[in-house]
């Protein structure tokens, strides 16, 4: 179906409507796609802890009512004029970060921030509108990193959207997880760290994103993966995707974790990873790394973007930080690569699939997260795949 024969679609979507409250289900009416842009149904969504962050948020940028949710998979509807790498049928990954493929930064490996797509804040990025408004009252409702997935149809533009060849044959919640999470994870280290055989790697933060570096850094050929949490329950998942040792930051005496970490591997970690969105464990991570040659890779998000306390001199010895979104990948050049490692076992995914559960429980998949309880919940939009898939 194209533009021209497209109509509005009515159906239902969790809202946030303030912050820190449940979500509320209702029906919302998504507009046809515009040019360039694509309308997706959604198959199912999970949960990252960059929606929590923005759903607790009470300052800009929130903004309400909301349609939250970017980690999704889902199925082509209808696209709009002038778009032709995807049509009506194609199974999509929808991803917050574009790739317009023309310009200086997506034509650069250097790069993988789109220079010609700018993020808008709850609008869609070409024309600074929203495709979504509750049915009843016909009320704007924003939109969400550019994707919108907490709904059971969502509109985004067609350079944030990454299409899996090969129809349905990696399993839907294994494609959503490839939206976010643990392609910044193993990106990470396959991108930006470049991780080097026999290299050691210390891990700050053991949710998804951490554990996803764990699992990149062992396909590099890391010798020694370091884990820090404070969680022990992290510690045998942790194991199975490659962590060889681990560090309690309550359990470490008189002794900091950086102090540990250096005694472990002979001066610092050669990597070191901050995934967990705190300035003082970014300071923590960089102090791990190794004097001379260390790298730190910043992935954590700070909601209240404090600075980074960092001393210079520590700088000039040949330590080095950066930073990066998405882990370093450009979605749609290494989302189908990573795609293939799925298929081909190289990497795995089960182990971060923790809870399932229908639409209509999404609350209940919110309390899970902030309780530390899931690394990631697949929310079905059809409770009948729910169900298939628990079984």
């Amino acid at each position: 179906m194209d533009q021209s024969t497209a109509k509005p679609i009515r159906c239902r979507a969790a809202v946030s409507k303030a912050p820190g409250q449940p979500l509320e289900m209702v029906e919302v009416e998504v507009a046809p796609p515009r040019a360039h842009e694509v309308r997706v149904k959604i198959v199912c969504t999970s949960l990252c802890h960059t929606d929590l962050t923005f759903w607790r948020m009470k300052d800009f940028p929130a903004m309400f009512p909301s349609i939250l949710g970017h980690e999704a998979v889902g199925v082509v509807e209808s696209v709009g004029d002038h778009v032709e790498e995807v049509a009506a049928g194609d199974t999509v990954v929808p991803v917050f970060l574009p790739q317009c493929g023309r310009c200086a930064d997506c034509l650069s490996p250097r790069s993988n921030i789109c220079s010609v797509l700018a993020h808008r804040p709850g609008l869609m990025p070409r024309d600074g509108t929203t495709r979504f408004s509750l049915a009843a009252t016909g009320e704007p409702v924003h939109g969400f990193l550019s994707v919108s997935s907490f709904a059971e149809y969502t509109v985004v533009d067609v350079a944030h959207v990454v299409r899996l060849g090969g129809g349905d044959a990696l399993p839907p919640e294994m494609a959503c997880l490839l939206s976010c999470g643990v392609s910044t994870g193993v990106g990470a280290a396959w991108k930006v760290a470049a991780v080097e055989p026999g290299s050691t790697v210390a891990v700050f933060g053991l949710g998804t994103v951490g554990l996803a570096v764990a699992q990149g850094s062992k396909m590099r050929g890391a010798k020694r993966i370091i884990g820090v949490d404070l969680n022990p329950d992290k510690f045998e998942i942790g194991k199975r995707l490659g962590v060889t040792d681990f560090i309690n930051p309550n359990d470490t005496g008189e002794k900091n974790v950086t102090e540990v970490i250096k005694e472990m591997t002979g001066g610092g970690a050669d990597y070191s990873f901050e995934c967990i969105g705190s300035t003082s464990v970014m300071a923590e991570a960089f102090e791990s790394s190794r004097m001379g040659w260390g790298k730190t890779i910043i992935l954590g998000t700070d909601a209240g973007k404090a600075p980074v306390s960092i001393s210079s001199s520590a700088i000039k010895r040949g330590r080095s930080v950066t930073g990066a979104l998405l882990g370093g990948i450009k979605p749609k050049d290494d989302i189908p690569v990573l795609a293939q490692k799925c298929m081909d076992k190289e990497l795995e995914l089960d182990e971060f699939v923790t809870h399932r559960m229908g639409f209509d429980d999404i609350n209940r998949a919110f309390d899970l997260l902030a309780q530390g309880n899931c690394l990631r919940c697949i929310i079905w939009m059809d409770g009948a795949e729910q169900k298939k898939t628990s079984s």
